[in-house]
Protein backbone atom coordinates (compact mmCIF):
# COMPACT_ATOMS: atom_id res chain seq x y z
CA UNK A 1 0.00 0.00 0.00
CA UNK A 2 1.25 3.47 -0.98
CA UNK A 3 1.80 6.44 2.12
CA UNK A 4 0.87 9.80 1.79
CA UNK A 5 1.76 11.99 4.91
CA UNK A 6 -0.75 14.92 6.21
CA UNK A 7 1.50 16.49 8.51
CA UNK A 8 5.17 16.48 8.98
CA UNK A 9 5.37 13.77 11.30
CA UNK A 10 3.58 10.54 10.46
CA UNK A 11 2.65 8.90 7.63
CA UNK A 12 -0.83 7.47 7.25
CA UNK A 13 -2.02 5.08 4.87
CA UNK A 14 -3.03 6.46 1.50
CA UNK A 15 -7.45 6.65 1.51
CA UNK A 16 -8.21 3.37 -0.51
CA UNK A 17 -10.92 3.56 -2.61
CA UNK A 18 -13.56 1.85 -0.35
CA UNK A 19 -12.65 2.99 2.79
CA UNK A 20 -15.05 4.69 4.80
CA UNK A 21 -15.16 7.18 7.48
CA UNK A 22 -17.99 6.19 9.97
CA UNK A 23 -20.41 9.47 11.01
CA UNK A 24 -20.91 9.52 14.47
CA UNK A 25 -24.38 11.16 15.14
CA UNK A 26 -25.53 10.19 18.64
CA UNK A 27 -24.27 8.46 21.53
CA UNK A 28 -23.95 5.27 22.23
CA UNK A 29 -25.88 5.16 25.42
CA UNK A 30 -28.33 7.58 23.80
CA UNK A 31 -28.25 11.60 25.34
CA UNK A 32 -28.64 11.76 29.38
CA UNK A 33 -30.79 14.07 31.17
CA UNK A 34 -29.03 17.28 32.30
CA UNK A 35 -28.09 17.63 35.78
CA UNK A 36 -29.17 20.66 37.61
CA UNK A 37 -29.87 19.68 41.14
CA UNK A 38 -27.74 18.56 44.17
CA UNK A 39 -29.33 14.93 44.38
CA UNK A 40 -28.19 14.61 40.44
CA UNK A 41 -24.89 15.83 41.42
CA UNK A 42 -24.57 13.05 44.15
CA UNK A 43 -25.98 10.42 41.74
CA UNK A 44 -23.60 11.45 38.75
CA UNK A 45 -20.55 11.44 41.74
CA UNK A 46 -21.42 8.03 42.66
CA UNK A 47 -22.07 7.37 39.06
CA UNK A 48 -18.29 7.93 37.75
CA UNK A 49 -16.65 6.85 41.45
CA UNK A 50 -17.75 3.55 39.94
CA UNK A 51 -16.16 4.15 36.48
CA UNK A 52 -12.02 3.31 35.59
CA UNK A 53 -9.74 4.86 34.11
CA UNK A 54 -9.44 8.41 33.05
CA UNK A 55 -12.45 10.80 32.61
CA UNK A 56 -12.79 12.90 29.57
CA UNK A 57 -14.67 16.40 29.93
CA UNK A 58 -15.21 19.05 28.22
CA UNK A 59 -17.32 22.41 28.46
CA UNK A 60 -19.36 24.54 26.70
CA UNK A 61 -19.14 28.40 27.26
CA UNK A 62 -21.25 31.44 25.49
CA UNK A 63 -18.52 32.81 24.41
CA UNK A 64 -19.68 35.98 21.97
CA UNK A 65 -22.87 36.52 23.97
CA UNK A 66 -21.41 36.71 27.30
CA UNK A 67 -18.53 38.73 29.04
CA UNK A 68 -17.56 35.50 31.19
CA UNK A 69 -15.71 32.61 30.56
CA UNK A 70 -17.59 30.69 32.74
CA UNK A 71 -18.97 27.16 31.60
CA UNK A 72 -22.64 27.00 31.01
CA UNK A 73 -22.51 22.78 30.45
CA UNK A 74 -19.81 20.23 31.45
CA UNK A 75 -19.96 17.21 29.56
CA UNK A 76 -18.00 14.03 31.78
CA UNK A 77 -17.24 10.01 30.64
CA UNK A 78 -15.68 7.63 31.98
CA UNK A 79 -15.12 4.36 31.80
CA UNK A 80 -17.62 2.28 32.94
CA UNK A 81 -20.14 5.36 34.42
CA UNK A 82 -21.38 6.91 31.08
CA UNK A 83 -21.63 10.27 30.28
CA UNK A 84 -22.93 12.83 32.68
CA UNK A 85 -24.41 16.24 31.25
CA UNK A 86 -23.62 18.82 34.42
CA UNK A 87 -25.77 22.14 33.95
CA UNK A 88 -23.15 24.33 36.62
CA UNK A 89 -25.50 27.18 36.81
CA UNK A 90 -28.03 25.74 39.14
CA UNK A 91 -25.71 23.22 40.72
CA UNK A 92 -22.42 25.70 41.31
CA UNK A 93 -23.04 25.64 45.40
CA UNK A 94 -23.42 21.58 45.41
CA UNK A 95 -20.15 20.45 43.28
CA UNK A 96 -18.20 19.21 46.47
CA UNK A 97 -19.20 15.33 46.31
CA UNK A 98 -18.43 15.53 42.60
CA UNK A 99 -15.03 17.52 43.06
CA UNK A 100 -14.22 14.84 45.60
CA UNK A 101 -14.88 12.11 42.99
CA UNK A 102 -12.92 13.55 39.86
CA UNK A 103 -10.10 16.20 40.66
CA UNK A 104 -7.92 13.01 41.80
CA UNK A 105 -8.13 11.77 38.25
CA UNK A 106 -6.02 12.29 34.89
CA UNK A 107 -8.60 13.83 32.58
CA UNK A 108 -8.61 14.33 28.94
CA UNK A 109 -9.25 17.38 27.68
CA UNK A 110 -9.24 18.48 23.49
CA UNK A 111 -7.13 22.31 24.01
CA UNK A 112 -7.58 21.93 27.18
CA UNK A 113 -6.05 25.85 28.08
CA UNK A 114 -9.85 27.02 26.93
CA UNK A 115 -11.88 24.82 29.45
CA UNK A 116 -9.63 24.72 32.36
CA UNK A 117 -9.89 28.13 33.81
CA UNK A 118 -13.95 28.19 33.53
CA UNK A 119 -13.96 24.65 35.32
CA UNK A 120 -11.45 25.92 38.58
CA UNK A 121 -14.20 28.78 38.96
CA UNK A 122 -16.64 26.33 40.29
CA UNK A 123 -14.06 23.90 42.01
CA UNK A 124 -13.15 21.27 39.77
CA UNK A 125 -9.18 20.58 38.29
CA UNK A 126 -7.68 17.48 37.25
CA UNK A 127 -4.75 15.69 39.41
CA UNK A 128 -3.20 14.83 35.91
CA UNK A 129 -4.18 16.08 32.53
CA UNK A 130 -3.92 14.67 28.81
CA UNK A 131 -4.75 17.19 25.90
CA UNK A 132 -5.33 15.61 22.84
CA UNK A 133 -5.11 19.01 20.41
CA UNK A 134 -1.49 19.48 22.16
CA UNK A 135 -0.84 15.91 21.86
CA UNK A 136 -1.61 16.21 18.16
CA UNK A 137 0.86 19.12 17.67
CA UNK A 138 3.42 17.23 19.14
CA UNK A 139 2.71 14.24 17.22
CA UNK A 140 2.86 16.73 14.14
CA UNK A 141 -0.32 16.67 12.95
CA UNK A 142 -0.85 19.19 10.72
CA UNK A 143 -4.54 19.37 11.47
CA UNK A 144 -5.23 19.35 15.62
CA UNK A 145 -9.22 20.14 15.68
CA UNK A 146 -11.16 17.40 17.36
CA UNK A 147 -12.44 17.12 14.62
CA UNK A 148 -9.62 15.92 12.02
CA UNK A 149 -8.09 14.13 14.69
CA UNK A 150 -10.90 11.48 15.49
CA UNK A 151 -11.20 10.81 11.96
CA UNK A 152 -7.46 10.63 11.17
CA UNK A 153 -6.89 8.16 13.81
CA UNK A 154 -10.34 6.55 14.04
CA UNK A 155 -12.22 7.12 11.41
CA UNK A 156 -15.40 8.36 12.70
CA UNK A 157 -16.57 11.78 11.74
CA UNK A 158 -17.95 14.35 14.45
CA UNK A 159 -19.96 16.78 12.16
CA UNK A 160 -19.47 20.10 12.83
CA UNK A 161 -22.25 21.27 15.13
CA UNK A 162 -23.32 24.46 17.72
CA UNK A 163 -19.57 25.36 19.55
CA UNK A 164 -20.17 28.49 18.85
CA UNK A 165 -23.80 28.72 20.18
CA UNK A 166 -25.22 30.56 23.08
CA UNK A 167 -24.55 27.82 25.95
CA UNK A 168 -26.33 30.28 28.07
CA UNK A 169 -30.02 29.41 26.57
CA UNK A 170 -32.49 27.76 28.50
CA UNK A 171 -33.56 25.13 27.77
CA UNK A 172 -30.73 23.75 26.10
CA UNK A 173 -31.98 21.96 22.77
CA UNK A 174 -32.00 18.36 22.48
CA UNK A 175 -29.97 18.97 19.00
CA UNK A 176 -27.35 21.08 21.39
CA UNK A 177 -26.95 18.44 24.09
CA UNK A 178 -26.29 15.38 21.55
CA UNK A 179 -23.64 17.50 20.26
CA UNK A 180 -22.17 18.06 23.26
CA UNK A 181 -22.19 14.30 24.31
CA UNK A 182 -20.42 13.90 21.49
CA UNK A 183 -17.76 15.71 22.45
CA UNK A 184 -16.71 13.52 25.36
CA UNK A 185 -18.00 10.28 24.00
CA UNK A 186 -14.64 8.93 21.84
CA UNK A 187 -12.34 10.66 24.08
CA UNK A 188 -11.14 8.01 26.14
CA UNK A 189 -10.13 6.03 22.90
CA UNK A 190 -8.66 9.17 21.03
CA UNK A 191 -6.42 9.62 24.61
CA UNK A 192 -4.94 5.96 24.12
CA UNK A 193 -4.47 6.27 20.38
CA UNK A 194 -2.44 9.63 20.90
CA UNK A 195 -0.54 8.23 23.48
CA UNK A 196 0.24 5.38 21.86
CA UNK A 197 1.62 7.88 18.96
CA UNK A 198 3.50 9.87 21.22
CA UNK A 199 5.01 6.89 22.67
CA UNK A 200 5.88 5.62 19.01
CA UNK A 201 7.41 8.87 17.87
CA UNK A 202 9.73 9.35 21.80
CA UNK A 203 7.75 12.21 22.92
CA UNK A 204 6.01 10.85 25.40
CA UNK A 205 7.98 12.62 28.33
CA UNK A 206 7.88 16.01 26.12
CA UNK A 207 3.72 15.60 26.27
CA UNK A 208 3.93 15.04 29.86
CA UNK A 209 5.88 18.06 30.40
CA UNK A 210 3.71 20.13 28.31
CA UNK A 211 0.42 18.90 30.09
CA UNK A 212 1.76 19.78 33.53
CA UNK A 213 2.46 22.99 32.31
CA UNK A 214 -1.12 23.55 31.01
CA UNK A 215 -2.26 21.98 34.08
CA UNK A 216 -0.53 24.53 36.13
CA UNK A 217 -0.97 27.90 33.71
CA UNK A 218 -4.02 29.21 35.06
CA UNK A 219 -6.28 32.07 33.81
CA UNK A 220 -3.97 34.40 31.33
CA UNK A 221 -2.68 37.48 32.42
CA UNK A 222 -4.40 40.29 30.81
CA UNK A 223 -3.11 42.35 27.99
CA UNK A 224 -2.32 46.09 28.80
CA UNK A 225 -3.88 48.46 26.91
CA UNK A 226 -6.31 45.99 25.61
CA UNK A 227 -8.62 48.92 23.78
CA UNK A 228 -5.88 48.85 21.42
CA UNK A 229 -7.48 45.85 20.21
CA UNK A 230 -10.62 48.22 18.75
CA UNK A 231 -10.90 47.46 15.45
CA UNK A 232 -9.66 50.44 13.32
CA UNK A 233 -8.30 52.14 16.28
CA UNK A 234 -5.49 53.16 13.81
CA UNK A 235 -7.98 55.42 11.78
CA UNK A 236 -7.90 57.77 15.22
CA UNK A 237 -5.05 60.81 14.39
CA UNK A 238 -5.13 62.44 17.34
CA UNK A 239 -4.18 61.59 20.95
CA UNK A 240 -7.48 63.53 22.49
CA UNK A 241 -9.20 60.79 19.99
CA UNK A 242 -7.72 58.17 21.37
CA UNK A 243 -8.14 59.07 25.16
CA UNK A 244 -11.83 59.11 23.83
CA UNK A 245 -11.64 55.51 22.03
CA UNK A 246 -10.35 54.64 25.65
CA UNK A 247 -12.69 56.11 28.00
CA UNK A 248 -16.01 55.02 26.01
CA UNK A 249 -13.96 51.61 25.65
CA UNK A 250 -13.86 51.27 29.27
CA UNK A 251 -17.11 52.07 29.62
CA UNK A 252 -18.45 49.43 27.44
CA UNK A 253 -16.16 47.25 29.53
CA UNK A 254 -17.46 47.39 32.54
CA UNK A 255 -20.91 47.69 31.40
CA UNK A 256 -20.30 44.46 29.99
CA UNK A 257 -19.05 43.18 32.68
CA UNK A 258 -21.89 44.12 35.52
CA UNK A 259 -24.20 42.68 32.75
CA UNK A 260 -22.34 39.64 31.86
CA UNK A 261 -23.09 40.15 27.88
CA UNK A 262 -20.12 40.32 25.45
CA UNK A 263 -18.70 43.87 24.64
CA UNK A 264 -19.55 43.44 20.97
CA UNK A 265 -22.94 43.26 22.33
CA UNK A 266 -23.32 46.05 24.27
CA UNK A 267 -21.55 48.43 21.45
CA UNK A 268 -19.62 47.63 18.69
CA UNK A 269 -16.16 48.75 17.96
CA UNK A 270 -17.33 50.66 15.02
CA UNK A 271 -19.50 52.96 16.86
CA UNK A 272 -16.63 53.62 19.43
CA UNK A 273 -14.18 54.60 16.15
CA UNK A 274 -16.98 57.22 15.19
CA UNK A 275 -17.57 58.68 18.53
CA UNK A 276 -14.21 59.35 19.13
CA UNK A 277 -13.53 61.03 16.09
CA UNK A 278 -16.55 63.01 16.05
CA UNK A 279 -16.49 64.06 19.37
CA UNK A 280 -20.59 64.41 20.38
CA UNK A 281 -21.48 66.95 23.02
CA UNK A 282 -24.78 66.58 23.24
CA UNK A 283 -27.30 63.61 23.69
CA UNK A 284 -28.92 65.18 20.43
CA UNK A 285 -25.81 65.15 18.77
CA UNK A 286 -24.63 61.29 20.07
CA UNK A 287 -27.81 59.72 19.10
CA UNK A 288 -27.84 60.87 15.58
CA UNK A 289 -24.72 59.17 14.85
CA UNK A 290 -25.33 55.47 13.64
CA UNK A 291 -25.67 52.90 16.50
CA UNK A 292 -26.35 55.16 19.18
CA UNK A 293 -29.70 55.81 17.74
CA UNK A 294 -31.07 52.65 18.62
CA UNK A 295 -32.95 51.64 21.24
CA UNK A 296 -30.43 49.18 22.59
CA UNK A 297 -28.28 51.99 23.33
CA UNK A 298 -30.07 54.89 24.12
CA UNK A 299 -31.01 54.34 27.78
CA UNK A 300 -27.35 54.53 28.18
CA UNK A 301 -26.90 57.35 25.94
CA UNK A 302 -25.60 59.61 29.54
CA UNK A 303 -22.62 56.75 30.16
CA UNK A 304 -21.01 56.93 26.47
CA UNK A 305 -21.48 61.09 26.92
CA UNK A 306 -19.91 61.19 30.51
CA UNK A 307 -17.40 58.81 28.70
CA UNK A 308 -16.39 61.24 25.82
CA UNK A 309 -16.92 64.11 28.33
CA UNK A 310 -13.95 62.36 30.81
CA UNK A 311 -11.58 62.07 27.38
CA UNK A 312 -11.98 66.06 26.63
CA UNK A 313 -10.89 67.18 30.03
CA UNK A 314 -7.93 65.00 30.48
CA UNK A 315 -4.96 66.99 30.46
CA UNK A 316 -2.72 66.64 28.01
CA UNK A 317 0.15 64.69 30.19
CA UNK A 318 -2.36 62.22 30.56
CA UNK A 319 -3.16 61.30 27.09
CA UNK A 320 -2.34 58.03 25.60
CA UNK A 321 0.37 57.96 23.05
CA UNK A 322 0.21 57.57 18.96
CA UNK A 323 1.78 54.71 19.75
CA UNK A 324 1.79 51.66 22.50
CA UNK A 325 5.09 52.10 24.48
CA UNK A 326 6.80 48.72 24.01
CA UNK A 327 7.54 46.97 26.86
CA UNK A 328 9.77 44.16 24.87
CA UNK A 329 11.29 44.43 21.92
CA UNK A 330 10.03 46.59 19.22
CA UNK A 331 8.41 44.82 16.01
CA UNK A 332 10.49 42.54 14.52
CA UNK A 333 10.10 44.11 10.98
CA UNK A 334 11.91 47.69 12.76
CA UNK A 335 14.79 45.24 13.44
CA UNK A 336 16.76 46.24 10.40
CA UNK A 337 17.02 49.73 10.94
CA UNK A 338 17.72 49.70 14.86
CA UNK A 339 19.76 47.05 15.44
CA UNK A 340 20.75 45.18 12.25
CA UNK A 341 22.97 43.02 14.17
CA UNK A 342 19.77 41.70 16.35
CA UNK A 343 17.88 41.09 13.32
CA UNK A 344 20.72 38.90 12.29
CA UNK A 345 20.78 37.14 14.94
CA UNK A 346 16.84 36.91 14.66
CA UNK A 347 16.77 36.00 11.06
CA UNK A 348 19.53 33.03 11.95
CA UNK A 349 17.56 31.75 14.99
CA UNK A 350 14.20 31.59 13.13
CA UNK A 351 16.12 29.59 10.38
CA UNK A 352 17.31 27.33 12.27
CA UNK A 353 14.09 26.53 14.36
CA UNK A 354 12.48 26.07 11.54
CA UNK A 355 14.91 23.28 10.50
CA UNK A 356 14.58 21.74 14.03
CA UNK A 357 10.77 22.13 13.65
CA UNK A 358 11.00 20.21 10.43
CA UNK A 359 13.23 17.88 11.59
CA UNK A 360 11.37 16.53 14.71
CA UNK A 361 8.11 16.75 13.24
CA UNK A 362 6.55 19.47 15.98
CA UNK A 363 5.86 23.45 15.03
CA UNK A 364 8.34 25.64 15.92
CA UNK A 365 5.97 27.50 18.32
CA UNK A 366 5.87 24.66 20.85
CA UNK A 367 9.08 24.53 20.60
CA UNK A 368 9.89 27.76 22.18
CA UNK A 369 7.45 30.89 22.28
CA UNK A 370 8.60 33.50 19.34
CA UNK A 371 8.50 36.19 21.68
CA UNK A 372 10.75 34.33 23.76
CA UNK A 373 12.96 34.05 20.86
CA UNK A 374 12.64 38.03 19.69
CA UNK A 375 13.74 39.11 23.16
CA UNK A 376 16.50 36.53 23.60
CA UNK A 377 18.00 37.96 19.95
CA UNK A 378 16.83 41.43 21.03
CA UNK A 379 19.21 41.63 24.29
CA UNK A 380 21.83 39.08 23.42
CA UNK A 381 25.48 39.99 24.55
CA UNK A 382 27.89 37.45 24.18
CA UNK A 383 28.53 36.28 27.66
CA UNK A 384 32.40 36.79 28.87
CA UNK A 385 32.91 33.80 30.24
CA UNK A 386 32.09 32.22 26.40
CA UNK A 387 29.30 29.79 27.67
CA UNK A 388 26.57 30.73 25.11
CA UNK A 389 25.04 27.69 26.00
CA UNK A 390 24.67 28.04 29.54
CA UNK A 391 23.27 31.85 28.73
CA UNK A 392 20.68 31.03 26.53
CA UNK A 393 19.95 28.05 28.94
CA UNK A 394 18.99 31.03 31.85
CA UNK A 395 16.86 33.00 29.40
CA UNK A 396 15.16 30.63 28.32
CA UNK A 397 14.80 28.75 31.78
CA UNK A 398 13.70 32.11 33.10
CA UNK A 399 11.13 33.02 30.29
CA UNK A 400 9.23 29.58 30.91
CA UNK A 401 10.64 27.16 28.80
CA UNK A 402 10.21 23.31 29.62
CA UNK A 403 12.75 20.99 29.88
CA UNK A 404 12.65 19.40 26.90
CA UNK A 405 12.10 22.52 25.13
CA UNK A 406 15.39 23.69 25.86
CA UNK A 407 17.16 20.29 25.57
CA UNK A 408 16.55 20.77 21.78
CA UNK A 409 16.61 23.93 21.43
CA UNK A 410 19.09 25.53 23.20
CA UNK A 411 22.26 23.94 21.31
CA UNK A 412 20.36 25.23 17.95
CA UNK A 413 20.23 28.68 18.88
CA UNK A 414 23.51 29.00 19.99
CA UNK A 415 24.55 27.54 17.09
CA UNK A 416 22.67 30.42 15.06
CA UNK A 417 23.85 33.15 17.85
CA UNK A 418 27.34 32.12 17.07
CA UNK A 419 27.17 32.23 13.34
CA UNK A 420 25.65 35.61 13.12
CA UNK A 421 28.50 37.07 15.01
CA UNK A 422 30.81 35.33 13.08
CA UNK A 423 29.52 36.60 9.93
CA UNK A 424 29.43 39.79 11.47
CA UNK A 425 33.30 39.74 12.13
CA UNK A 426 33.93 38.28 8.63
CA UNK A 427 32.32 41.40 7.00
CA UNK A 428 29.51 38.67 5.61
CA UNK A 429 26.83 41.56 6.93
Amino acid sequence: MSEVTDDASSPVPAEEPGRQIVPLLAPRDGVPDVVTTAEGVAKAAAALSEGTGPLAVDAERASGFRYSARAYLVQLRREGAGTVLLDPIPTAADLAPLAEVINPLEWILHSADQDLPGLAEIGLAPATLFDTELAGRLAGFERVGLAAIVERTLGLELRKGHGAADWSKRPLPDSWLNYAALDVEVLVELRNVMAAELDEQGKSDWAAQEFEHIRLAGPPKPKADRWRRTSHITSLKTQRQLAGARSLWQAREDLARKRDVSPSRVLPDSAIIDAATKDPRSIEALRALPVFGGPRQRRHSRIWLQALEDARTLPDSELPPKTPPFTGPPPASRWARHDPDAAERLTAARAALAALGADVSVPVENLVTPELVRRLCWDWTTPADGEVEAAIDRVLDAGGARPWQRMLTVPVLASALLSAAEQKGSGGD
